[in-house]
């Protein structure tokens, strides 16, 4: 009898353990599966909702989500600051000269496709490109916005010229916040290395004007501010000694009498290699009033490179104009 009794008792406990193990594993089958599928289901909206970004820009607002991996920049100044931020464009528009790609970028962008140029993109390469994100400017496509707009989210910089708005742009965009602010940070403080070490050096003589010239086969101009010009105002430098007018971008001289608003005490000036300008120049540059020019009696007249000083308009050619800069006042950089 006690025999029998404990076998029944022993099979019941165990029968009654294996049942309570059954329950618990599956309540915490359906409490871990429950909670990781809720988990997924609210995670992936707010991880979503992080990168929806609000961008405001020169043509209104612009909405981004996650990080646009095939970019089409439309100009000069937004293709170099592609570069920079470490982005390959899938399209870009054609260079100004060296075409189709300026010399100092064509290494980092060997193989990207053309999309026409700056001032006339072509719509059909670009929707052909699907990509996810267009950096345009209000100053050149501000007409063909609502197209581009409907290829792809479109950002647009007011101008061409100001590099630090567009790589601030650009890097909300790109979503590359970190690495905008710290080519912008690294910029600031070669700036301010070129203050302290120009001001050193030159003393008294320090700021210096400057004018940025430019000849052109029936006519000379003054970049008063533009990117060489907004660069050198960074730097330290004044404008031209007979220009007060701050709001002036580009003033154009097309006759020899208007020479004496050239004066400055260094002049950095640029032209196409062609022999209607090389004319203008020499006719210019032999005239008695140029001759008469603090930057001419003192040879301070020098020749830069067009595409660096006033045609890449990016943080990279920033970069190797300031370098230029270094290096004519022989400043160690």
């Amino acid at each position: 009898m006690s025999g029998h009794t404990y076998s029944v008792s022993t099979k019941s406990l165990f029968v009654l353990i294996l049942s309570m193990l059954l329950l618990l594993a599956g309540c915490g089958s359906d409490s871990s599966g429950g909670a990781s599928n809720e988990g997924t289901a609210e995670a992936e909206p707010k991880a979503e909702e992080k990168t929806a970004r609000e961008i405001t820009h020169a043509m209104g607002t612009t909405t981004i989500e996650g990080t646009p991996k095939k970019i089409v920049t439309l100009y000069q100044g937004a293709t170099d600051a592609a570069v920079e931020l470490g982005v390959k464009p899938v399209g870009v528009v054609e260079s100004w000269l060296e075409q189709p790609i300026y010399n100092y970028l064509k290494e980092d962008l060997e193989g990207v496709q053309i999309v026409g140029q700056e001032t006339q993109p072509n719509l059909e390469e670009i929707a052909k490109l699907e990509p996810d994100l267009i950096i345009a400017s209000k100053l050149r496509h501000e007409e063909i916005y609502e197209q581009l707009s409907q290829i792809a989210p479109t950002v647009a910089h007011e101008t061409v010229f100001e590099f630090k708005g567009t790589v601030e742009l650009m890097g909300e965009a790109m979503n590359q916040q970190e690495k905008a602010a710290e080519l912008l940070s690294d910029w600031d403080s070669r700036v301010a290395d070129f203050q302290e070490k120009i001001k050193e050096k030159m003393g008294g003589q320090w700021p210096l004007h400057v004018s940025v010239l430019n000849f052109r086969e029936d006519h000379a101009r003054i970049y008063v501010t533009g990117f060489a010009g907004s660069i050198l105002t960074e730097l330290g430098f004044e404008g031209p000694k007979s220009i007060t007018d701050e709001s002036l971008d580009v003033v154009k001289l097309t006759d020899k009498e208007s020479i004496t608003q050239m004066n400055a005490d260094v002049f950095y000036m640029f032209m196409e290699d062609n022999e209607a300008v090389k004319k203008t120049h020499d006719e210019w540059t032999s005239h008695p009033l140029w001759k008469n020019l603090d930057a001419v009696k003192a040879d301070q007249v020098y020749t830069v490179d067009e595409i660096i000083w006033n045609m890449g308009g990016g943080i990279r050619a920033a970069n190797l104009m300031l370098d230029d800069i270094y290096d004519r006042f022989q400043l160690e950089k």
